[in-house]
């Protein structure tokens, strides 16, 4: 979008604004709208005319009990007030996504104003990825801009359809969609060595394709989080009753395998914090994640662990992190996951590049207030991990074709 002339155009940008909100629909962590300001401001300092799309939730699989969407609960108008104020400009909301309306309020936008559309899931079409609805969209403006990469991994109407109605000189990516892009490529394609990848999260089978992936590319491989007992238990430990997926053993064994076969060191925790109940106020010890007794579970990693972790993260170069090693919102059990975070933003103030994606991860670096010691923290959880797998992504791919 660098080489475009906004001047007078109405712009169609696909943003993300899918944030978290409280009861109140306070917006309790505005990143994904920050991080997309730097397009929306280009935009509009050069003289164009905004008509912003996004997704709210998961209305389509909330619908209240009579059938209908809960639009209160899930309506973007909730956003307006913060939205005005970060813009430094009002926002206009339409709260129709077709027909007369939006067609005639896009019309009459001047330069330098701004429109946002209700919620596309909204529209049953959005998700299907149906063309009347995105040519709708399409129609009422002159240029698309995707810039919602945390959108990009899927094929709706707004993130990949409607590209196909405008031409290659009037379709392009905003800066966020160009930073994400270009900092995937650089860990899986020409990263400074050694490279630790550091893996978390409940379950392997979340994380196959990119576990295998990694063996071929990664020199230090951390696995953390729930996921850990499957490997753990495949090697033969006791994990009490730890997360495991029975199913995934082999699995496990495999990629253990082919780990020490391409000579790649591969972490498992040592030793881990274990509770007798899942609960913050539970009993806990620390305990060999291999001997963990009956009717306790591993909930944390331990401190031999946070050490060893600690030590591959700065020896790194190139670090990307994804998935905390704990249940980290319970203070009892967050000290791996904050000692991870430590440990990765030390490693970047020493030189290393790290790329954080993920929604916990992130979640935990803006709890400790570390986001901004991190080379590239990305706003897309699952786009980041398909990007990481390759596998391609529709939104990308509709706007180079």
């Amino acid at each position: 979008m660098k080489n475009f002339a906004f001047n007078n155009k109405k712009v169609l940008v696909r943003v993300d604004f899918n944030v978290p909100v409280d009861k109140q629909f306070q917006i309790t962590d505005d990143t994904r709208i920050q991080a997309v300001l730097p397009t929306l401001n280009h935009i509009l300092d050069q003289g164009g005319a905004l008509i912003l799309l996004s997704h709210f939730g998961r209305p389509d699989e909330k619908f209240k009990p009579d059938g209908s969407v809960d639009v209160e609960r899930f309506t973007q108008r909730h956003l307006l007030s913060h939205l005005s104020k970060v813009l430094n400009r009002p926002v206009q909301f339409c709260d129709e996504l077709t027909g007369e309306k939006p067609a005639k309020m896009a019309a009459a936008l001047k330069p330098g104003e701004v429109l946002l559309l209700e919620n596309t899931r909204f529209h049953p079409g959005e998700k299907k990825g149906n063309e009347d609805l995105a040519r709708e969209w399409a129609a009422l403006a002159d240029i698309y801009i995707n810039d919602a990469f945390g959108a990009a991994h899927r094929a709706h109407a707004s993130t990949t359809t409607v590209a196909k109605f405008f031409g290659p000189e009037a379709k392009g990516f905003g800066y966020l969609m160009d930073e994400e892009v270009k900092n995937g490529k650089k860990v899986l394609e020409h990263p400074d060595r050694p490279l630790t990848a550091i893996i978390g999260g409940a379950k392997v089978s979340d994380k196959i394709l990119l576990l295998d992936r990694l063996i071929g590319l990664a020199d230090n491989i951390i696995v953390g989080g729930g996921m850990a007992y499957t490997f753990v238990k495949a090697q033969g430990g006791a994990i009490g009753k730890s997360l495991v997926e029975d199913d995934r053993l082999d699995l496990a064994k495999e990629l253990l395998k082919k780990a020490k076969d391409k000579g790649v060191n591969f972490l498992l925790p040592e030793d881990s914090v274990i509770a007798d109940q899942f609960a913050n106020e539970a009993q806990r010890q620390t305990t060999d994640s291999k001997s963990i007794p009956d009717g306790w579970m591993g909930l944390d990693i331990g401190p031999k662990a946070c050490e060893a972790f600690t030590k591959a993260i700065l020896s790194s170069k190139t670090i990307l992190w994804n998935g905390p090693m704990g249940v980290f919102e319970m203070p009892n059990f967050a000290n791996g996951t904050k000692t991870i975070a430590e440990a990765v933003a030390k490693a970047t103030s020493n030189g290393a590049f790290s790329l954080v994606g993920g929604g916990d991860s992130v979640a935990a670096l803006n709890q400790l207030g570390l986001e901004d010691q991190i080379s590239f923290v990305s706003t897309g959880g699952g786009a980041m991990l398909e990007l990481l797998e390759g596998k391609e992504l529709p939104g990308v791919t509709a706007i180079l074709s």
